[in-house]
């Protein structure tokens, strides 16, 4: 198995290669060469392992044995969850009138991303021991991923970690979760911005090749491949959840519903359907709306600025995990994908060719969900079930009760990718009460530390002088 950008430029690379990179050289997106079909009686095998096996399959069709041995691979996987506080590492929660909710949130962080963050960490360690190397980790994060990331890695001699946060624009819980780890190797900027504002510095940075190769830095946004592929596994594993049946072909299609911001769920959504699992994505997005218009109109095009929302995780404009889903819906034509990707580049507007659009929604549909409803929907889902859901997981919910109230019952599963518990606020803005667990409250009483970044300074500078002191400090 081999990799190549979505921009052609780039092919041939192995697993190690892009795990260790963020965007293609080219400035496209990795993606692998082949996508294997996997066959009826596989997908049979597969619909009754528990969660940690289906990744272990997964993962093992995407990395060869000749870059990881299987029996490591297999190692690796099970130390990654060994610090989730569930027995089923995803639960599925089964609620009244036919709703799932595919609970991905029983991380250290309360969040879906703990789930990829912990493999890659994981597969980090194993390649930077066996090559005796050091790297630094630059992340920029709308909320859940800079705590994520930083509890992956945090104290480990061979990786340092900066992480972008939107000063403000997180929940308390989210900021306090990233600026109390006081470790050497944890490096958190609190800059006065967008998470959008915060790309741009970083993509700068990784298009300097010369300093990228000189510091060894590496992205663990969703632009890392490794963190796809561990989110294919989460298509699988509600699709074996939810089916009505693994009866005889054709399979069932189930709808997944999937509340996004920079579409990198969506991207491996995209991914298991090429494989061959009969899904229907059913993409959910909060007034931050490109997504769902360039499903429903073909418009990939920007809007003013970022709204704040409820669903604060969500609130990204630019979801540079589309080009991906262009790439693999266009059967891997690199020279399409960096012609239209060039242009939206140029002028941050996009119509789709015919073509794509078609494609596009042959395998998908899209709603927005404001902010009203997903207040309402949380306070529904309380009064019928008892059952407190976060914002973002509120944005699929939505989508299941409009249906249901419209007599529409095919078999669903909505994604929850993170805990009440990171979102109290919204909790009683619902009027509902929080229920906080003890890991959480106890972030209130711990010493914090962050740099600020105002809207004055160069971030971009701050972030070289501080990559440069961290390879400073380890040739000392």
């Amino acid at each position: 198995m081999k990799y190549a950008s979505t921009q052609g430029g780039v092919s041939g690379v192995d697993f190690e290669g892009v795990l260790f990179s963020g965007f293609a050289p080219d400035g496209g997106l990795f993606m692998p060469e082949d996508i294997p079909k996997v066959d009826l009686p596989t997908l049979l095998k597969w619909s009754s392992l528990p969660y940690t096996e289906l990744v272990k399959e997964v993962c093992a069709i995407f990395i060869p044995p000749e870059i990881i041995p299987r029996q490591e691979l297999n190692g690796l996987i099970d130390n990654a969850f060994r610090r989730f506080r569930h027995k089923d590492i995803v639960h599925l929660s089964r609620l009244r009138d036919g709703l799932n909710v595919l609970e991905m949130w029983h991380g250290v962080t309360h969040a879906f991303k703990d789930l990829a963050m912990s493999c890659v960490g994981q597969f980090l360690q194993y390649f930077l021991k066996k090559r005796n190397k050091h790297v630094t980790i630059v992340v920029g994060t709308s909320g859940d991923t800079g705590s994520s990331a930083i509890e992956s890695v945090r104290g480990l001699t061979d990786i340092d970690i900066i992480v972008l946060l939107p000063r403000g624009r997180c929940t308390p819980v989210q900021e306090l979760q990233m600026t109390t780890v006081i470790e050497d190797n944890v490096h958190v900027f609190a800059a006065d911005g967008t998470s959008d504002d915060l790309d741009v510095p970083i993509k700068k940075l990784f298009a300097d090749h010369d300093f990228v190769v000189k510091h060894n830095l590496m992205s663990l946004n969703s632009v890392n491949w490794s963190r796809i592929l561990i989110q294919v596994s989460h298509f699988f594993y509600a699709y074996f959840k939810c089916t009505p049946s693994m009866g005889p072909s054709p399979l069932p299609v189930v709808e997944i519903v999937v509340p996004t911001g920079g579409a990198g769920n969506i991207a491996a959504g995209c991914i298991a359907q090429k494989m061959g699992l009969p899904i229907h994505i059913v993409v959910g997005v909060n007034n931050n709306d490109i997504v769902h218009r360039t499903v429903q109109h073909g418009d990939f095009s920007l809007a003013g600025s970022v709204r704040s929302t409820l669903a604060s995780a969500m609130d990204i404009q630019e979801p540079y995990n589309m080009e991906r889903i262009f790439w693999l819906l266009m059967e891997s034509d690199s020279s399409f994908i960096r012609k239209i990707m060039e242009e939206f580049q140029r002028t941050k507007k996009l119509k789709l060719p015919e073509i794509l659009h078609k494609k596009i929604t042959e395998g998908m549909s899209s709603f927005s969900a404001s902010d009203e409803d997903i207040i309402q929907t949380m306070s529904r889902c309380w009064e019928e079930n008892h059952y407190l859901l976060c914002p973002h997981s509120a944005v699929a919910v939505h989508y299941h009760y409009k249906q249901a109230d419209n007599q529409q019952h095919s078999p669903r599963c909505c994604l929850a990718p993170a805990s009440a518990a990171k979102f109290q606020d919204v909790v009683r803005r619902a009027k509902l009460t929080p229920e906080v667990p003890p890991e959480i409250k106890a972030l209130e009483n711990m010493e914090t530390r962050s740099i600020p970044l105002e809207r004055e300074d160069d971030w971009e500078l701050m972030l070289r002088d501080k990559i440069e002191a961290i390879y400073q400090k380890r040739k000392a």
